[in-house]
């Protein structure tokens, strides 16, 4: 399967699991937070930083009522309009060099979420190398068009989203000049619960559409993330936040930059555990072979003797015959006197 390369880091089954931090709004409209994320999210070992690209009136209409207004109980943002919370929550596009620049200085890479046209022709006019979309989004296939023609690596959250949306997706996109495209698992809950995962899709979703593919989790901790890296999910993305407790739009599903450096961590280790099928010893088991059982002489016993249970036991350490030859070997006569704790060799007895 094709890999991809973003801003020369390589994505796919052969590379350390690409670890993306989500800003979203959790920089409470301060440049200064915003910046200090940044810091703390190239601290923690992760790859990326992704915002999002929007502003209130490319999301949505004015309105305070009806179908704007966010009346769920369970919402996170109940009692806002979706106009509020956007004003709320975006990035301003002012904002976005910096943000970038400082990415820069960090080594790592400085991404997007575009919302609209208009999104996707800023961001270009700033140069990045890839470019992100969300789940709510995933049908938008105008978007999709204007983002596949740049002709950069595209990353589409699944969320919601059947097989046939997804696969009209994945064609638009292809048929419009996206090469490298990466498809991410998603749950749209905020938060998510690990129930509600089905991660299993993953390795289908990988399969079906020939592509790489991740997790965007919205799920609390770093337990699912590490689980989607053993179903080969090469990919992943978190919202991160300094503190939870600083509040902001989507700050009580962000990781924390300790909740993240465990993250870059342990999804290291379980990619490293994937190996490759094996079966018998590894090279660094070859050394704990001899504390296998084996036969031993566990009695004296004189030249012509006869093994029986009483003298002969499968014990560790494994330098005797395979304990497998136990029954073979009882009755049979040994050549010559034999003190307890000898293994068992076939030299040892008569024909």
């Amino acid at each position: 399967m094709r890999e991809i390369n973003i801003a020369g880091k390589k994505i796919g089954a052969n590379h350390l699991p690409f670890v993306v931090a989500e800003m979203s709004g959790n920089h409470n409209q301060s440049l200064e937070v915003a910046l200090r994320i940044v810091d703390a999210v190239a601290k923690t070992g992760a790859h990326a930083l992704k915002l999002q690209t929007y502003t209130a009136d490319t999301m949505t209409l004015d309105i305070n009522e009806g179908d704007f207004y966010i009346d769920a109980l369970n919402s996170l943002w109940h009692g806002q309009s979706l106009y509020q919370l956007y004003q709320q929550a975006y990035t301003p596009w002012e904002w976005h060099k910096p943000i970038f620049d400082r990415c820069k200085e960090w080594g790592i890479i400085g991404f997007s979420t575009p919302f609209d046209a208009s999104a996707v022709d800023f961001l270009e006019s700033l140069n990045v190398p890839c470019y992100k979309i969300a789940s709510f989004e995933n049908t938008d296939l105008p978007l999709i068009r204007k983002v596949a023609s740049t002709g950069k690596p595209m990353i589409i959250s699944t969320g919601m989203a059947t097989i046939s949306e997804l696969d009209e997706t994945v064609r638009t996109a292809r048929e419009w000049g996206c090469q490298d495209l990466i498809l991410l698992k998603c749950t749209s809950t905020y938060p998510a619960t690990p129930k509600d995962s089905n991660l299993l899709t993953i390795p289908h979703l990988r399969d079906l559409f020939n592509v790489q593919v991740g997790l965007s989790d919205h799920s609390m901790g770093i337990g699912v993330a590490v689980a989607s890296v053993a179903l080969g999910a090469t990919f992943i993305e978190k919202h991160f936040t300094l503190r939870r407790a600083d509040g902001g739009v989507d700050s009580a599903f962000s990781m924390e930059p300790e909740e993240m450096q465990q993250l870059v961590v342990e999804t290291e280790r379980a990619w490293q555990a994937l190996g490759n099928i094996n079966y018998g010893p590894t090279e660094a088991e070859k050394a704990s072979l001899k504390f296998k059982r084996s036969l031993y002489i566990s009695q004296d016993i004189k030249a012509g003797g006869v093994l029986t249970p009483e003298n002969l036991r499968a014990i560790r350490p494994g330098f005797g015959l395979p304990p497998k030859y136990y029954e073979v070997l009882l009755g049979k006569k040994v050549t010559k006197n034999l003190k307890k704790g000898t293994p068992l060799e076939w030299e040892l007895l008569l024909e």
